[in-house]
């Protein structure tokens, strides 16, 4: 029996306003997926790079899932690419539905969306709820003032620095799918 694919949450961009290099690396993201055997989750949308990377997931054969709610799909924005689409009432929902359908969740450039959708997996993460892989993908040092603050955030004890623990840093793709072929559950440190 073959062993079922992992399936990748895609954190990212709907904004078709971002510079060329965004999207030529989400192109090579969604690629990527496909090659290295996984299937993806993300957003739902035809926008941004989201779009970029579901289309370029499925052109190379990966099994591609959008999830969108009725308010973002009345915008007329849902994939028409998508042989999997749920639609849901709304946001929380959705963000229930990604997690639940995921392996593992990566967080590549983009806007507030994209920040509160990783902050709550990796606070699910550190309150015990999954051990799944949480990665924060740094293209074009995207994330480094972020982590400046995180750092801040270890200094002053406001998080305990085993949080570093349950995501992963990298800017390379080859180095994420080493990280992932070699994950291991973290081992959880109460927060308290």
């Amino acid at each position: 029996m073959t062993e079922k694919k992992k399936t990748i949450c895609v954190y990212c961009s709907s904004s078709n306003g971002l510079p060329a290099k965004f999207y030529d690396f989400a192109e090579d993201f969604g690629i990527n997926i496909a090659k290295n055997g996984y299937n993806m989750v993300y957003g739902g949308t035809i926008v941004g790079m989201m779009g970029v990377i579901a289309n370029n997931a499925l052109n190379y054969g990966a099994e591609v899932t959008g999830v969108i709610p009725e308010k973002i799909a009345s915008y007329g924005l849902k994939n028409p690419k998508l042989a999997n689409i749920i639609i849901t009432k709304e946001m929380r929902e959705r963000k229930a539905v990604m997690e639940r359908l995921s392996d593992i969740f990566v967080a590549l450039p983009g806007g507030f969306g994209t920040f509160e959708e990783i902050f709550e997996i990796m606070v699910a993460k550190q309150l015990g709820y999954h051990n799944k892989p949480v990665i924060f993908f740094n293209f074009d040092n995207f994330y480094d003032n972020m982590f400046k603050m995180f750092d801040k955030i270890y200094e002053n004890n406001f998080a305990k620095e085993s949080v570093k623990n349950l995501y992963y840093i990298t800017d390379d793709i080859q180095d994420m799918y080493n990280y992932l072929k070699h994950y291991e559950p973290c081992e959880f440190v109460l927060k308290w």
